[in-house]
């Protein structure tokens, strides 16, 4: 394989920083690699002023990337795997995740108050549904307004006064190093995440075998339990953007421990189910939370969801 790779990242400031870290970590594994960065716009960052599940969803922030691997224009990409559908991609694969930062959302509010003690009405910043509906689940007095744009965008929003928080997740904010202008590191008790929050993924072409073999050093094998368990989860429910769903796995005491959870946008039917199981086996377990949240009641809340968005 050529001692030069392209690697192919989004232009904002989170995903340059995000591929940076995966260059480096190839460098330090193989000394004398060299990386071009080539950087891509996709329709998720030109389409700003509509929230992503009206104007198609998370895979729109990938496929200008995609396009260009399959091209041979760039050797790999770097995404923030929440931002991968479940489905494969024709002709590429995930070469590596690796090891993942916190898995948390954060409130951020010129207040300086936590979500418990926002004023009465307060307007809180998110285009994500799996964060309004587990927001209002918590606070239905509050005014969910929508919040696109990169993060530094979206914490400037936060300090203006069409704002009293904002809601991000807690992994871009650390890579940025804005994480003193954290207000609440929200405990998963009260949100739980994306599936595959937090984590990073490296994909390549799927017949890249000399480059799959250098991202071997990079893959952490923990974490991509707990995030092929969450994202299994998702797939078995076929919710895609059309509901609220939020996945969190980790490995406790050898075992894989697996919260899922199902709401209805406005937060006020919530089913959150756990399991555990075999580590070895993460994409069964996602599929047996999948199971046990539909007969709690996920599968009512899914029809209405789809009804209501295409109503």
């Amino acid at each position: 394989m050529a001692e030069q790779l392209t690697v192919g990242t989004r232009l904002s400031a989170l995903a340059r920083q995000q591929t940076e870290m995966i260059i480096n970590r190839l460098r330090t594994v193989w000394p004398g690699l060299t990386c071009r960065v080539v950087t891509l716009t996709t329709e998720g960052d030109r389409v700003l002023d509509r929230p992503l599940p009206e104007i198609g969803g998370k895979g729109l922030f990938i496929e200008a990337l995609e396009t260009a691997l399959r091209a041979g224009e760039i050797d790999l990409a770097v995404h923030s795997l929440k931002d991968l559908p479940t489905e494969e991609s024709p002709g590429l694969v995930i070469g590596a995740v690796t090891r993942r930062e916190d898995a948390r959302d954060v409130l951020i509010s010129r207040h300086g108050q936590p979500l418990e003690r926002l004023p009465v009405g307060a307007r809180v910043g998110t285009s994500s549904l799996r964060r309004s509906a587990q927001v209002l689940a918590l606070r239905p007095d509050v005014t969910i307004l929508p919040l696109r744009g990169n993060v530094d965008t979206r914490l400037r929003k936060a300090a203006t006064p069409d704002y009293d928080a904002i809601i991000l997740a807690a992994a871009g904010v650390i890579r940025l190093g804005r994480a003193a202008e954290v207000t609440q590191w929200l405990p998963f008790e009260a949100m739980l995440p994306a599936p595959g929050q937090g984590a990073l993924a490296v994909q390549v072409r799927a017949d890249d075998q000399a480059l799959l073999a250098r991202l071997v050093p990079l893959h952490d094998g923990p974490t991509w339990a707990a995030v092929t368990a969450e994202r299994a989860f998702l797939a078995a429910l076929g919710a895609g953007c059309s509901a609220p769903v939020a996945a969190w796995g980790r490995l406790e005491g050898g075992c894989l421990a697996l919260d899922g959870l199902v709401a209805t946008a406005d937060g006020r039917q919530v089913v959150r189910v756990a399991v555990q199981g075999d580590p070895a086996d993460p994409t069964a377990l996602g599929a047996r939370l999948a199971e046990q949240a539909r007969a709690a009641g996920a599968d009512r809340i899914l029809v209405m969801e789809y009804e209501r968005k295409h109503s």
